[in-house]
């Protein structure tokens, strides 16, 4: 398969119709619409991962789970071409538009489900992801796919979410939930946001998928969530899985729920805007041979 120009979804089997329903509708939309404030919570992750990654100006890189497409263009400077796979059609088309406003010509961006998608075998040098790897439905099979597609030696690199308690995000929720239900995001989870925040299960999981030299580095990296404490509250109740979990609860509850989340941000709030510290898991490892 070449990767000369962007393709489109056509007949790629997608397995988790979850996520490939909630990327492709509002959520979707938000995290494209919002480009910039999105990239502002994780874009201290790009350097530490795309280092880990050790990519060079001849290597082929596949980024997992790509969004609007800010790793995979660092990772197209770096290297001799990227791609980046995602589910969402509204973040790929401002991933594209974006790659050719800033002039890269060795992106290419492919919507799919990297758990099945048909990538050629053999065909990377290294795979990256972004907090876009702990969805899958099935995660050995997500990463034994993505073994097949990397050549023997080929170099993982992902940062995940530590357990959700060690966020100064839980703060904010909790003062939200004490207006408004939410699910417990401590609780373990094969498939949510902190599915890999228990090391244990990362490695076993890695290994069952075919890599080995797995190792794990602790991240402590600041989120920019708005510039003041009532901006990022908004934007925290514009972001898809809020609307979701709010969906049924009253309007006043609503209404007090953000407003005790614009206090809880008060106390991250400093000259350049509201910090928050976000621990991630920068996991690396490599293809075992064959």
């Amino acid at each position: 398969m070449g990767w000369g120009h962007d393709e489109p979804m056509a007949d790629t089997p997608i397995t988790n119709t979850h996520q490939y329903e909630a990327w492709n509708g509002y959520e979707g939309r938000h995290w494209a619409d919002h480009q910039a404030r999105y990239d502002a919570l994780n874009d201290e992750l790009n350097a530490p991962l795309l280092n880990a990654a050790a990519l060079r100006d001849t290597d082929t890189v596949l980024d997992i789970g790509c969004g609007n497409g800010s790793v995979t263009r660092l990772a197209a400077r770096r290297a001799r071409h990227a791609v980046g796979i995602d589910l969402s059609a509204p973040m790929l088309e401002r991933a594209r538009t974006t790659a050719e406003t800033e002039g890269l010509h060795n992106v290419t961006h492919v919507q799919g489900d990297a758990q099945v998608h048909p990538f050629e075998r053999s065909a990377f040098d290294a795979a990256v992801s972004r907090y876009g790897v702990m969805f899958f439905a099935d995660p050995v099979a997500a990463f034994g796919n993505i073994a097949g597609a990397l050549r023997e030696g080929g170099r993982l690199a992902f940062v995940c979410p530590q357990s959700f308690d060690r966020l100064d995000q839980a703060a904010v929720f909790a003062a939200v939930s004490r207006h408004a239900p939410l699910p417990d995001l401590t609780a373990a989870s094969a498939t949510g946001p902190a599915s890999f925040a228990d090391l244990s299960r990362t490695r076993a999981v890695l290994s069952a998928a075919g890599f080995e030299g797995i190792e794990v580095t602790p991240l402590e990296t600041h989120q920019h969530w708005g510039a003041d404490p009532a901006d990022a509250s908004a934007f925290l109740f514009g972001w898809g899985p809020m609307r979701h979990w709010l969906r049924d609860v009253p309007e006043d509850a609503v209404a007090r729920a953000r407003e005790a989340a614009a206090e809880a941000f008060t106390a991250y709030a400093t000259e350049v805007g509201v910090r928050l510290s976000s621990r991630s898991w920068l996991v690396t490892a490599t293809r075992a041979g064959a």
